[in-house]
């Protein structure tokens, strides 16, 4: 039966069986989680901590060159090489001559002889040293009494019976051999003015001597006459000792001419070895400028080694030894030992 609308009887849904208009639910979309914190291990810090000391070290200024030495100079003003240590003695003997000059008085002639022929003989050298001085001071400083000398030097310069065997003695030092002198040498200059060939007298009673030893020293006289004439005509080198004093300074200028008047008419061979400076004192201006300008006049002449001033000198003359013996650990023994080096390095072992 229709209804009353006339619709027919069809009944359709209830509208409350209609499912609502609806959007099909869409699965919620997955959000990507993070992956989980790595903890370095042991091997990966130590990697690491190697990368960083590598990257600091590209980073550090390359380091640099250590600066140079500090040059220290002598009390010459010049540095102070280091000399070698001698060199053993060779065979046969050839010996060289050397004097002890300078026409002033009290520079240190007599000291240098006795202590450099010491030092010399310490190092193995066979030396005789020869007094050419009529005050005698080479011979009274090594122990002897210059009035109880039957020969001396001058017996051999005059009279030729007497031969150089005769007339050394010994100087109480291992090596070392002494041609004594008194006061008797005076009259020699007077009676060498009438001989024959005077100035190579010296050098006529020295020549066995040569084959004998390596070394002779001579220590001649606070003058420039007819003896020190003698002794440089003889010699192959001059050693100027010369007191740091102005004094002593004003005389050089006067040897030199007449050293070179000597290599020029008696004797070719004849050398400067060299001007060394002694009684040094370091603490005064004077002595440093002293110094300075012997440096300036003679350059490398002047002898690196210096010979300061001390007692022990003076006390060993008394005791008639060398330093080198007397108090062989003072600065003066030194002093000239070091000397020694240099002369050997200088002029002999050459």
């Amino acid at each position: 039966m229709s209804g009353a609308d006339g619709f027919g009887s069809h009944s359709g849904s209830e509208a409350s069986e209609i499912p609502p208009l609806m959007r099909p639910p869409v699965p919620p979309e997955r959000t990507q989680t993070s992956e989980p914190l790595r903890f370095p291990t042991a091997t990966a810090a130590a990697a690491e901590r190697d990368d960083q000391t590598a990257s600091e070290t590209l980073q550090q200024p390359a380091p640099q060159a250590a600066p140079p030495a500090e040059v220290v100079l002598g009390p010459t003003g010049r540095p102070t090489p280091d000399f070698p240590d001698p060199r053993p003695v060779t065979l046969p003997r050839h010996a060289r001559v050397i004097s002890m000059c300078n026409q002033k008085g009290g520079v240190g002639k007599t000291t240098t002889t006795i202590n450099l022929g010491a030092s010399l003989a310490e190092f193995g050298r066979k030396v005789l040293l020869v007094d050419f001085d009529p005050q005698g001071s080479l011979s009274v400083g090594l122990g002897l009494n210059p009035h109880q000398m039957d020969l001396t030097i001058y017996n051999l310069l005059m009279q030729r019976d007497v031969t150089l065997e005769d007339v050394v003695v010994p100087s109480g030092v291992d090596g070392m051999d002494l041609l004594p002198s008194n006061i008797d040498l005076s009259a020699a200059e007077v009676q060498l003015v009438h001989e024959v060939a005077r100035e190579q007298t010296l050098q006529r009673v020295l020549a066995p001597a040569i084959e004998q030893y390596d070394v002779i020293l001579i220590d001649c006289q606070p003058s420039l006459g007819l003896l020190t004439v003698n002794a440089l005509t003889a010699s192959d080198g001059v050693i100027v000792p010369l007191e740091c004093e102005y004094f002593a300074l004003r005389g050089v200028a006067l040897l030199k001419t007449t050293i070179d008047k000597v290599q020029e008419r008696l004797n070719p061979r004849l050398q400067v070895d060299g001007v060394l400076g002694t009684m040094f004192d370091g603490r005064t201006l004077h002595s440093r400028e002293v110094m300075q300008r012997l440096v300036e006049a003679w350059g490398d002449t002047v002898f690196h080694t210096v010979i300061r001033r001390t007692i022990k000198f003076s006390d060993s003359t008394v005791a008639g030894e060398p330093i080198t013996t007397y108090a062989s650990a003072s600065g003066g023994a030194e002093s000239y030992r070091q000397l020694a080096k240099e002369v050997l390095v200088r002029c002999l072992d050459v």
